[in-house]
């Protein structure tokens, strides 16, 4: 990760770093690319990413520099056959020849923390930080996950923005919040179930941004702590 990506606001549109224009794309289920990975830790441990989540080196995360915000991807070693399951929820790495950035966590299920990089081979598998119910995955490698199964969609559409506006341990937490927000400025207040190290979480969004911009000029109108753009 290049600590430049940091100012960058848009998870979406495309951005400019070190003079280079990148363009945010579509991307089917099944889609597959090959390059070269990196991981990042504890220099970049509890800052902002792309999305305005909080970096934990002990997720499953990683940071690709054109996948939609949240896609999941499995990334698999060509040097040792181990694979691991992340988010996207950052942009990078900005290093030529490098196609993903990995969390910590991520790169010791593949043996790379040691040498730093690894080839790899990336396959999308789901969305919203949902795995999709449709592809074929073996049980170990879901025993491993931190994401749930279910039914997605078959392709990411860049066109439906969401802000989040709270995430809770506890449903109730979330349907009385969800209650006092349902109708917040125009915008419509939604729930969406994730799991995160093995425990649900209930993250409470606002839906019915028309774009990226509107949503982020909600954000910094309503100074909502911890808002974040998605999209789903």
């Amino acid at each position: 990760m290049n600590t430049s990506q940091q100012a960058h606001k848009a998870t979406m549109k495309p951005y400019r770093v070190n003079g280079k224009w990148y363009y945010p794309t579509q991307v089917a289920l099944g889609e597959t690319y090959e390059g070269i990975a990196s991981w990042y830790g504890p220099k970049f441990h509890g800052k902002k990413t792309s999305n305005g989540e909080t970096y934990s080196m002990y997720a499953h995360t990683a940071a690709h520099k054109t996948l939609p915000m949240n896609t999941i991807v499995r990334v698999t070693s060509k040097e040792n056959g181990k694979s691991t399951i992340v988010r996207i929820n950052d942009r990078g790495p900005f290093v030529t020849g490098r196609i993903i950035d990995l969390s910590n966590s991520a790169a010791r299920d593949i043996e790379m923390v040691g040498k730093g990089t690894a080839r790899v081979h990336l396959e999308v598998i789901g969305f919203n930080g949902t795995i999709s119910d449709s592809m074929p995955l073996n049980q170990e490698t879901l025993a491993r996950s931190e994401y749930k199964v279910a039914h997605t969609q078959e392709r990411m559409q860049l066109s439906h923005f969401l802000v989040q506006i709270g995430a809770f341990k506890n449903k109730s937490g979330a349907v009385k919040y969800q209650s006092t927000h349902a109708n917040a400025h125009g915008y419509q207040a939604v729930i969406r179930e994730y799991v995160a190290q093995g425990s649900p979480i209930y993250r409470v969004l606002l839906s019915g941004f028309k774009s990226e911009a509107e949503a982020r000029d909600f954000i910094a109108s309503q100074k909502i702590a911890g808002a974040f753009i998605t999209t789903e």
